[in-house]
Formats: structure tokens, sequence, C-alpha cells
């Protein structure tokens, strides 16, 4: 028997035809002798029917299915009376007509239902994820996974890039996260490393010539996991030479609607832009999500001068006033405002801001209100202000964080976020993009009283900053972007250093030696003095960007086989011990715990 259609592409114009159809048994009803099967395959679920005085061989192998069984069904399509078609489903106005039906393979009893919405544990999920990719919601997500990944194909290829391969096993560079190792049978001691990024090579293509160059690649990181971050993930892989000032924005916007085509999305461009500066003020956060407003204002000004004990010595200790504004019209109660107060941001955002633990502060927008505060001796000129300044309306309320001007813009931040959830403020269905530019080229490491780059150490200096680079580098900006889509960042890159002087003085500030640069990237500054063109480029999520799309709540979720969130494959039982002759191979002995 060979397939003629998938179950979920017959409709009523196939009406008369005989097909055949190749899936899973979803259901078996047995109706007063008359068989009906659902059959489910990608495409989706098609009714068959089997009747004896159809085909009584037909009718007898259905009698013989259960659930999960692979079957092969030929069949004349026909049109389902008006009182039994379905409209939830595709194929809802039609069924098929059995003449014949092939059990192709028997099946177990699932460990758990194979439908749409289940609430079975993810660990069991991930233990059978080949039945887990039976269902829809998998199914759905992993396809539109492929026809994203081959929109990225079409559209770069149209703008002549190439698509190049770099390689899997290459050095450890230990800068940012850890990399996993993979020791060497034939170099006893020695180790390949899993790349995080092909970060080098892809420049190296550019010193190459090859001028534009994409890969969709594998990338590794042995970091700890959150619901968006996976030890393995795939990146789009993006560098060109000779890029003008735009080009990276004139490239990846266009890209992006594409993308967001691929559900039937518009957006508009150009996307807006936003200094890393200004997003931690107005947002808390360089991944902001502009789906709803509530930015965060800068009242310290009007906090020290208010008149209320306490927030004059802060401020002038050195601690930052800032505010959202809650409206009227969802703003939660006096015991709800409390509670946040209490349960929210003292017991889970400033410990996460690294913050002093300092009440909230809570002014509601009414004249009751502003009579309180000058009771208590506070300028009434002064709380008009901070109303004005916040934009906060009649009856509104206005909470307030003071302390450190780091932890409490990031504390703020997430407050702002918990708010816009818990007041359903967010637009589900509205997609926001955002470019990120200007970041800080280095961060100061306290405890280790060292730079580390912001990006990568490769990151080109933002030119007008270039003069502060020997003198005060922790002030110098990067010439680097991210977009972020929805609050969460979906790519990032940079223009780059393209001269071994300015290379090799990035170095020398993030701490390493001459020893230590050219044993870990002698290659890479030997390459850079035979002629390097000026170039750039991006990495996209494209794990990230599928999950967005698909509107799944996990990157779990669009990859076909992923891992934990400790990083284990509980499928394969990844990772486990190995045989203590494959050890002597490699030349490694295990210490006892």
């Amino acid at each position: 028997m060979k397939r003629t259609h998938y179950c979920g592409s017959v409709d009523v114009s196939h009406v008369g035809q005989t097909v055949t159809l190749m899936g899973w048994a979803a259901t078996r009803r047995d109706l007063g002798g008359v068989v009906f099967i659902d059959l489910r395959d990608r495409e989706g679920i098609c009714q068959v029917v089997a009747r004896p005085e159809v085909s009584k061989a037909a009718h007898d192998a259905a009698d013989k299915v259960r659930g999960e069984y692979v079957l092969a069904v030929t069949g004349r399509v026909d049109a389902r009376d008006k009182d039994t078609v379905n409209p939830k489903i595709k194929t809802g106005a039609i069924e098929i007509t059995a003449t014949e039906i092939l059990i192709l393979s028997e099946a177990k009893t699932p460990p758990f239902a194979i439908e749409d919405d289940i609430t079975t544990s993810e660990d069991i999920r991930l233990k059978y994820r080949y039945l887990d990719m039976r269902r829809g919601p998998i199914q759905k997500s992993l396809i539109l996974r492929h026809k994203l990944a081959l929109a990225i194909r079409t559209y770069l290829d149209q703008q002549g890039f190439l698509e190049i391969e770099t390689p899997i096993l290459t050095a450890s560079t230990p800068e940012g996260a850890r990399d996993y190792l993979v020791p060497s049978r034939v170099h006893h001691g020695s180790f390949f490393a899993l790349p995080q990024s092909p970060q080098m090579f892809k420049q190296l293509c550019m010193v190459g010539g090859l001028d534009r160059y994409f890969q969709i690649a594998r990338c590794f990181r042995d970091e700890d996991l959150r619901a968006d971050r996976q030890p393995e993930f795939t990146q789009v892989d993006i560098e060109l030479s000779f890029p003008h000032e735009e080009a990276i924005f004139e490239l990846i916007e266009p890209l992006y609607q594409k993308a967001l085509g691929l559900i039937g999305v518009e957006v508009p461009r150009p996307f807006p832009r936003l200094a890393y500066k200004d997003a931690m003020l107005r947002f808390g956060s360089d991944k902001p999500d502009l789906r709803f407003g509530m930015e965060i204002s800068d009242i310290t000004e009007e906090m020290r001068t208010l008149g209320l004990e306490g927030f004059p010595a802060a401020i002038e200790a050195g601690a930052v006033a800032r505010a959202i504004v809650l409206p009227a019209a969802v703003a939660p109660s006096g015991t709800r405002l409390r509670k946040i107060n209490e349960e929210l941001w003292l017991t889970r955002i400033v410990p996460d801001a690294r913050a002093s633990k300092r009440n909230l502060f809570t002014l509601k927008y009414t004249d009751e209100a502003i009579s309180n505060l000058i009771k208590k001796g506070a300028s009434e000129e002064v709380a008009r202000k901070i109303f004005a300044k916040t934009g906060a309306q009649k009856d509104d309320t206005i909470l307030v964080g003071v302390d450190a001007e780091g932890p409490i813009a990031m504390a703020m931040g997430i407050l702002r976020l918990e708010m816009g959830r818990e007041l359903k403020l967010i637009d589900e269905k509205a997609y926001k993009f955002l470019w990120i530019v200007d970041f800080p080229l280095f961060e100061w490491d306290a405890g280790e009283k060292r730079f580390y780059s912001v990006n990568h150490p490769f990151t080109a200096v933002l030119p007008e900053d270039a003069h502060m680079l020997d003198s005060e580098p922790g002030k110098v900006r990067a010439k680097a972007y991210d977009i972020v889509l929805n609050g969460m960042e979906v790519g990032g890159g940079s223009y780059r250093i393209h001269d071994s002087a300015t290379q090799a003085k990035v170095f020398k500030i993030l701490g390493l030696t001459d020893e230590e640069t050219r044993d870990r990237f002698g290659f890479f500054i030997d390459a850079l003095s035979y002629g390097t063109p000026p170039h750039g480029g991006i990495a996209l999520g494209l794990d990230r960007l599928a999950m967005l799309l698909s509107g799944a709540g996990s990157l779990r979720d669009v990859i076909a086989f992923p891992k934990t969130a400790s990083a284990t494959d509980l499928m394969c039982n990844a990772p486990s011990k190995v045989r203590p002759d494959q050890l002597r191979d490699l030349g490694i002995l295990l210490s006892r715990q």
C-alpha cells in the first residue's frame, strides 16, 4: 500500500475519491457493530469508519485495533451527515469509509495519553519523548521551527551569504560560561572544547575573504539552566565584511519580519532603539518588555526634599529613588499592597537584586493621602511634583524603591514585570521588538578585582569613547547591540576589533598576560595582522525565537530532544558512567569523592 495523503490534508474536495492514509490509532469506538477510528499523523486526524457490509476484512481488522496501533487504511472519502460534522478539526466534514485496513505495528499502552492537553509531569514526558512528540502541540512547534530555519536560510542566501560550517571540536577559551570539555585519546592530558559560539571562526572567515557568512550552529555552554536556557542550543550565526553603520539593522529587521510572517503577524519597521543606560533607567532591564507601559521614573531629588524621615539621609549616602505607577483601574487593595511589599518585594525581588531590605514606599494620588503626608511633615508641593514627574493620575498608586543605583534599577525592573503580569497589563497578542545599543564594553568584578567583557573580548569600541580605553576603561561603551522581543533577548552582536594592536590592548585590560594571550588566542591575533577588513555580525537565538512564535512555555517544547533543568537526558539516561577501559584509553583517572 502506498500513502496518497496525510490524514490532516483530506477535505471535502476529495469526496468520492479513494485514498490511502497511514498513521496511529488515536481512538477506537465500536458503535453497534460499526467501528470508528481516529487516525492521526503529523498533519492532523481523520475519522475512519469500518462497516462490515462494505468490507468484512477491514471491519475485522478494525475490531483488533487498539490505541497507538500503526495502521494503513484505504477507503472512499465520504461527506459526513450535517449533524455529525466536527468543526473543531480540519477534516471534520469528511470521513473515510474503509475498504482495507492493515495493522502495520501493534503498541503497548502508553504511560500517558497522547492528547493535546495533558497534565502529565514533564519528567515523564521527557523520559518518553518519542511519545510526547506525537502530540499536536509538540509537532506544531517543531514544524514551525523547521519553517523558521528554512525561511532564514532562504533570506540569507538571497542576501549573498554563504553557509559555512565551523568546528565542533575546538580549543577551550574560558571567557564567559564554562566550556564542555572533550578529552583527547591521542594526546593524553589535553582536551578539546565544544564551542560556546563560532565567534573566532566566523571572524576568520572574514579574514579569509569570504565576505558574508552564516551558519545555523550548534553551541554548548555548561551553565545553570532556566526555562529559556539549554546546555546545547542553536543560534543563527551571521558575519559580514565592510558593513556600513546601519548594515546589521537593515539586514536583521526584514529577517524578523519574515519570521513573524510565518504566524501571520506584521511588525512595522524601523524597530525602536534604546541606549543601555536609558533602558536600565526607564525599565530596569537591558531586555525590556514593551507590551505595556509602567515606565520607571527617577524621583531621587523629590524624595530627598519631600520631608519624610529616612529618605534624605539614604539619598545623601548615595541611594537613588525609582518609582512605578499602578493605574487606578487595576490598582491592588491596601491589603494586597502590603503583601506585595512583604511577600514579593522584600522576600523575592530585593534579594535577587542584591539590594538592602528597604520597604517599598506607597503613595496614592488622593487629597486624603496628600493631607496625611502633610501631617507627617511632608511638602505638598514636592508630593505634587512626584505625581507630575511620574505621570500619575487621580487615584493612581505610586510604588517607590530606594537603594543603590545598580540594585534598585534591577529590583524595580523585576517589580515592573511582576505587576504588569499581576494586573494583566501585558498584551499577550502583541510582538514588540527593540534594539538595545551602546552597552558598556567592560564590567568590573569587585570580588576578583578585574574587568570582564560585557559581550565578548572581540567587540569594537564605540569610536567616540576610544580615547578612554587606556585611562578609564570602565566608562568605554561598545559598538554592540542586542535585539529584544517581548522582554526576551533573541539576538546579540557587535562590530568587531579588526586590528591586532587594539585586540591585544583589550586582552591586557581583561587581565591576560602576553603569555596567556598567546596561549589562548595566538592564532587569532596573528590572523588579524594579515589584513583584516572591518566586519561585524550577530547571533540570533533560533530556539528562543521558535519558542516565542509558537507560544510555548519553555525551550524544551521547541527542541526535539531537550535536556531537563538539571542538564540531564531522561530518555537516554545521559550523562552516564562509562567503562573503565574507556577511561584508560583517554588517560583519565577519576578521583574518589
